[in-house]
């Protein structure tokens, strides 16, 4: 901000004032508030960081400029078309949201225990391309560490985690051919399919309550610092907090290469991988304010910026000309910036996915944020529940096969898929 005020803002006589909410739900919660004109809110400023279904909720107040009276077509064209076309939120093709910061998920590896753990047992890479291989890979892992206790029978450690785990259901479902939430200009249609889910069910929540995967701290790489899973899927925005070491519980310590690998896939599908993140929003005012604000941002996301932005944040670049690998890198030499190998992987594995992966991101409706959040909690909730009893039982002298036994029966899963079924509904229609 300060950089564009000193040059083209002073030019131009614009002025950019950053303002700072601490959190995006935060922020979502203060924008709307003073949308709907709130006591004691600030009034909405003229851009905010917004995700599609903020912004679609704030544009159905008649609050949002279309930014494209403001750009060419060839500006337009400069940028990436899936994020523009996210911007487009409604059936007439106004832009709503000007992409800045767009990522997608990664599959993050400690490459030290991996090698340990391969060297032993065999394990390969390839197998961690496909989520079949995963779940099996992380069967591997459980029984390759319990058996490095033969006096603590069924201590196993879990392999891996995930993060933001509505992508695993919303994409999940969708390369398996079936788009959970069908939404043409903000209305929405429920499609949850049995088989569809059964195999996300089969391939998530069955080796989570195993033991095999597992979730704990805030974030999965919270996890890997503590050294209680080995891998996870995470945005690409997160790879600078991916640690440099692991600390026991103990708290002995252990310095860990990391490594970064593209997302796994179902077996036998096309390869398809979330886009996601915040783009800025323009507020509805005078022609002359709505100029100024496209101005900077068209500056902020201009080649120069949006190469500097990616290299230091791990978010992917939005323009056509920034979206190369051997530009990031030569720019990053140019300007000696210091990357971490997983920092560098994964702006190379992005830039790598974007062109050979399939981007999808929900269309945004009224409900969006309030159905998203039971596609968040439903299953991996459940998951952490049922494991959670399943250690208990194992703690009070059941075997752990008999401990497991109740939550692999079909019943289960019929259970769950019922709740889901009500709960998404509840959230999404009403």
């Amino acid at each position: 901000i300060n950089e564009f005020n000193e040059s083209v803002g002073r030019e131009k006589g614009i002025i950019v004032e950053g303002v700072n909410q601490g959190s995006v739900s935060k922020l979502t919660e203060a924008i709307i508030d003073s949308a709907q004109n709130k006591v004691g809110t600030d009034p909405v400023p003229n851009i905010f960081a917004a995700y599609a279904d903020t912004a679609y909720q704030i544009d159905a107040l008649g609050l949002v400029a279309d930014l494209g009276q403001y750009l060419t077509d060839e500006e337009i064209g400069e940028y990436i078309p899936a994020y523009i076309d996210e911007g487009r939120l409604r059936a007439d093709g106004k832009l709503k949201i000007f992409p800045t910061a767009k990522s997608t998920e990664i599959f993050m590896l400690n490459k030290t225990d991996w090698d340990r753990f391969s060297s032993a047992t065999g394990a390969s890479l390839d197998a961690l391309s496909t989520i079949e291989g995963l779940v099996q890979t992380a069967e591997a892992y459980y029984n390759w560490t319990d058996a490095q206790t033969p006096g603590l029978p069924d201590d196993g450690k879990a392999f891996f985690g995930r993060d933001a785990f509505a992508n695993y259901i919303l994409i999940g479902s969708m390369q398996l051919g079936v788009e959970l939430f069908s939404v043409e200009d903000g209305r929405i249609t429920l499609q949850v399919d049995h088989d569809v889910m059964r195999r996300l069910w089969d391939n998530y929540y069955v080796p989570y309550v195993k033991g095999y995967y597992a979730s704990y701290g805030k974030f999965r790489s919270d996890d890997l610092r503590t050294g209680d899973i080995a891998a996870y899927v995470g945005s690409t925005s997160g790879a600078t907090y991916f640690p440099g070491e692991v600390t026991r519980a103990d708290g002995s310590t252990y310095a860990i290469e990391g490594a970064v690998y593209p997302l796994p896939n179902f077996a036998g599908t096309q390869p398809m991988a979330v886009q996601q993140g915040a783009g800025m929003v323009v507020v509805k005012s005078t022609e002359e304010r709505e100029r100024a604000a496209v101005t900077f941002l068209k500056w902020l996301t201009a080649p120069e910026q949006n190469i500097a932005f990616a290299l230091a944040s791990g978010y992917l670049p939005v323009t056509r000309a920034a979206n190369d690998v051997e530009t990031l890198l030569q720019a990053a030499q140019d300007a000696e910036v210091e990357m971490t190998p997983v920092l560098r992987g994964t702006l190379e594995i992005g830039v790598e996915m974007s062109e050979n992966y399939e981007f999808y991101t929900s269309r945004a409706f009224a409900q969006g944020y309030e159905a998203r959040q039971v596609v968040e909690n439903s299953m991996s909730g459940r998951a952490k529940t049922d494991r959670a009893a399943v250690e208990e039982a194992m703690a009070q002298g059941v075997d752990r096969d008999t401990a497991l036994a109740p939550f692999l029966e079909d019943a289960c899963f019929e259970g769950w898929l019922a709740e889901f079924n009500r709960a998404l509904a509840q959230a999404a229609l009403s």
